[in-house]
Order: structure tokens, then C-alpha cells, then sequence
């Protein structure tokens, strides 16, 4: 029996076993506080050190600007909530229409405290333009957040560019890198960032761990409070094991980068060149090279209203792949709010499917995703419109096997 697909890492990543292995220890026998004083409490202080060096190391950091977080989204709210509080005024937030929902979640409960956000538009490719960013900061800007690639089509936001245009205003950046981090060659000085997010598993770690560069001299307030652990801006006891396989993880994306990334973006190339050069109707979302390496996006003109019926073919068949975002799965079949963003009308933004290669995908299961997409696409084109999930899978089952 054939092993199942799994090209949906924008989601999440497998725990590589070297990150299992490094963790395994604090899983059981070393399970000290790192805030006790005791040799138990040292030794889990020391792997929590450890482990901050290898997460600062993989951004170009000191070890003393990273505050380790429960999750990525936790980090970007510390970002933003942080600073607007920090400010002690109500304050004024710009960030992008296409943000993941940390941030735009972020910012619309901080407008409900009386924050100004702004919002900058994307072109058809994804990218933020520096002309907007540059009209809205002739304003009082507090803040300004682009995240670093976008976790829907996976196009990379040109943040050297961006950032250095705030900083000529005065104004802090920060960018939510979790899809960038592990994936892209991330320096927070040459990037001239002052905020940096990161996220354990989407670079084969940990769920559940995540953290927050911050420059120093950066005024930044807590959302957590309580015993003042990560230099008072993130009060709970640590979670050793997670942060372990974080700095672990980190690690091992910081050494294996530059070959892995280019293995990616020509595993990545394979796929759409065989994807477009068989199906005609399929086009790629997002900008055509400025992008993740392991990230496809794509849509099958004519099929946007069957994507779920063409997800559960692929399911049935041994794929895993997503429609846009997973944290947005709740709201499946309806328009992608990042495609939209981009120009597309609702019937594309309905239709993507997203494709996301990690570092275990290998291309013998590229040619047989291949295989199965090709046709499942073709199969799908004669699927009844009308007809339920269950349906669709019977039909999808008996054309692949």
C-alpha cells in the first residue's frame, strides 16, 4: 500500500526525528522550572538558553532580543498590542489587506479601543507597493506590520524595502515571518526590522511554540502577566520541551537552508511546469518568482465551484492538500479573502488550491501527486455539479485507482 501525500506544509510541518530526539529528554527525566534555583531548574534554564541562541541565530539576532511565545499568533499579537500599549496613546497600526488573521484579527480588536488601522492594498501578484506604505505614513504611525510571505498564494513581500522606508519616518516595523522563517534567508539587521514572528512548526518543530524578536530599545508593553518569565513580557512557566525542539529545528533549517531551498524551488518549478503543460485551464496564483520555494498556488479555470469536490478526490486518492489557508478552513467554499484582495473575482478566489512542499517531499511523490492531480482534474470536469462530498469521492476512487 502506497504512503499518503503530504503537500500541505504551510499548514504545519512533520517533527523531523532529530527534533523528537532533542526533545525526548525534557519529555521525562529533565522536567526542571527553568525559574528554580535548584540544579534541575539550572539544567532546564541552560537547554532554554541554548535554545534561544539557535532561534536568534537562525534570523541573525542576539540571543537576548528573542522572547519565547506559545505560537506564532501569540508573537504578533505581543507585536502589536505590545507597542500600541507601550506608546500609552490609542495609536496607529498600518498593515496589508492580505495579512494573515493574527494580525488583521489583531488590529480590529485594537480599532475597538479606539486604534486607527490602515489597511494597504496588494496588486494581482500579492505584493505590497512602497508608494502606499509611503502615503500612509505622511500620517502619526505607531506601528506598521507586512508580514514577510504570504501564507496563502506565498508570495514574498520585498521587507528590506519596506522597512527602510518606515525607518526614514520614525515608525517601528514589524513583519510576521512564520512562513518566511526556515524557508528563506531571514537577517533582522540587513531586513532593518524592529519585530520580528516566527513559528516552531511550520520549520519541522514543535506545536505550540513560538517566538518574538525585538530589537533592543524597542518599547514594547505585555499581554500576558504574572511571574515577569521572558524579561517580563511573557509571564508562564517555560515550555522547556517545546522550546528544546524550537531551537533544535531552528538549528538544523539554519544549516540545511540554502540546498533545501533550492531543492524546493525545483521540486516546486517540476510540478507547475507538468501541471500547466497537462491541464491547460490551470494557472498559478501569485507572483511567478518572487515566492516560497516549496509553495504553489493554483486554480483550474471552469472548476472553481468543484474545488471541494477536487480536495475530496485528492483526499480519497492519498493527497493532502489544502484550499488557501488552514486557519481559515471554517470557512470553506467561500471566496479567499487574500485572493480577492489581489483582484480576482469571487469565482477564482473560490478556487485555489494551495500546494506546499517540506523538507521530506521527495520527487518520486511529486510524479505521483502529478498523476492523481491530472486525473482527478480531468475527472472532476464531468462531476455533476450538485452532487454531495461523498459522491464526489466514489467517482474520484473509482477514476484513480
Amino acid at each position: 500500500m502506497l504512503s499518503r501525500i503530504y503537500f500541505d506544509h504551510s499548514a504545519t510541518t512533520p517533527l523531523d526525528p532529530r527534533v523528537l530526539e532533542a526533545m525526548l529528554p525534557y519529555m521525562s527525566g529533565s522536567f526542571g522550572n527553568p525559574s528554580s534555583l535548584h540544579r534541575e531548574g539550572r539544567a532546564a534554564r541552560n537547554a532554554v538558553e541554548t535554545a534561544r541562541a539557535q532561534v536568534a541565530a537562525l534570523i541573525g539576532a542576539e540571543p537576548e532580543t528573542i522572547i519565547f511565545t506559545a505560537s506564532g499568533t501569540e508573537a504578533d499579537n505581543l507585536a502589536l498590542i505590545g507597542t500600541v500599549h507601550a506608546s500609552g496613546k490609542p495609536g496607529h497600526v498600518v498593515t496589508s489587506v492580505i495579512e494573515h488573521a493574527a494580525i488583521l484579527e489583531t488590529c480590529r480588536f485594537l480599532a475597538g479601543t479606539g486604534t486607527k488601522v490602515t489597511q494597504l492594498p496588494a496588486n494581482r501578484d500579492g505584493l505590497i507597493g512602497p508608494d502606499s506604505l509611503l502615503r500612509a505614513l505622511q500620517s502619526n504611525v505607531t506601528i506598521v506590520s507586512i508580514m514577510a510571505a504570504n501564507n496563502v498564494v506565498g508570495t514574498l513581500q520585498p521587507i528590506e524595502e519596506l522597512a527602510q522606508l518606515t525607518k526614514l519616518h520614525g515608525v517601528l516595523f514589524h513583519t510576521d515571518a512564520v512562513q518566511a522563517a526556515g524557508k528563506t534567508r531571514l537577517d533582522v539587521d540587513r531586513l532593518q526590522v524592529d519585530l520580528l514572528s516566527v513559528s516552531a512548526h511550520k520549520l519541522h518543530g514543535p506545536k505550540g511554540v513560538g517566538a518574538l524578536y525585538v530589537r533592543k530599545g524597542t518599547a514594547l508593553a505585555p499581554v500576558i502577566f504574572g511571574g515577569g518569565q521572558e524579561r517580563g513580557l511573557r509571564s508562564a512557566t517555560e515550555n522547556v520541551a517545546g522550546i528544546v525542539g524550537f531551537g533544535a529545528a531552528a538549528a538544523i533549517a539554519r544549516k540545511e537552508l540554502d540546498a533545501e531551498s533550492r531543492r524546493l524551488a525545483e521540486l516546486r518549478d517540476f510540478i507547475l511546469r507538468e501541471v500547466t503543460r497537462n491541464l491547460p485551464q490551470a494557472s498559478l496564483v501569485g507572483h511567478p518568482t518572487q515566492r516560497l520555494p516549496g509553495h504553489l498556488s493554483l486554480v483550474f479555470r471552469g472548476q472553481e465551484r468543484r474545488v471541494g469536490k477536487l480536495l475530496a478526490a485528492l483526499d480519497a486518492a492519498g493527497v493532502a492538500v489544502s484550499a488557501g489557508s488552514a486557519c481559515s478552513a471554517h470557512h470553506s467554499g467561500e471566496p479567499s479573502s487574500v485572493v480577492l484582495s489581489m483582484g480576482y473575482d469571487a469565482e477564482r478566489a473560490r478556487g485555489l488550491i494551495r500546494v506546499s512542499l517540506g523538507r521530506f517531499s521527495t520527487r518520486a511523490e511529486a510524479e505521483r501527486f502529478l498523476e492523481i492531480l491530472i486525473r482527478a482534474v480531468r475527472s472532476n470536469e464531468n462531476l455533476i455539479p450538485g452532487c454531495d462530498l461523498s459522491e464526489s469521492r466514489q467517482i474520484a476512487e473509482a477514476s484513480i485507482a
